[in-house]
């Protein structure tokens, strides 16, 4: 097996889109038919921005032509603060490997490839969202659990 980690460029906003879709079906346990033409043509339409802008960073893993795996971070900024002096924050997300090669270190090779290109652009403030089946290796990465953060839901 020999993969081959690539930097997405804006020609890969479609594959990108379909790994997004496949990913928040897999996460939210949603049917193949379910409806999500506005969230894909959505999708699609941040990439093409983003990508462009240098908002967001992905990485597609191919075993020959085979997509196995994916990755991405998007960059925004907030007010500074005491522990985040340049206010610069990274949110790392849509991460994905075929099920055919997982636990073969793909997912921590596209997590460190992410980590440090936010770490190159001088982010110290790096978080996500972990599901269960991924939550043991951002721990062992070095990630920790967040007490105080909040969310409003809609």
């Amino acid at each position: 097996m020999e993969l081959r980690y690539q930097k997405a460029e804006i020609g890969d906003t479609e594959l990108l889109t379909r790994t997004r879709i496949m990913v928040l079906r897999a996460v939210h346990s949603l049917p193949e038919d379910a409806a999500l033409d506005d969230l894909t043509a959505q999708s699609c339409r941040y990439y093409q921005r983003a990508l462009r802008d240098g908002t967001h960073t992905a990485y597609l893993v191919y075993d020959g032509d085979r997509l196995v795996g994916a990755g991405g971070v998007s960059y925004f900024e907030v007010l500074p603060t005491y522990h985040n002096p340049t206010g610069q924050k990274a949110y790392i997300m849509n991460m994905y490997t075929d099920p055919d090669y997982r636990r073969r270190g793909i997912a921590r090779r596209t997590l460190d490839l992410l980590v440090r290109d936010a770490r190159g652009r001088g982010v110290t403030a790096i978080s996500l969202d972990a599901t269960a089946m991924g939550r043991p290796l951002y721990e062992a990465y070095g990630f920790v659990g967040m007490e105080a953060e909040m969310e409003l839901p809609e």
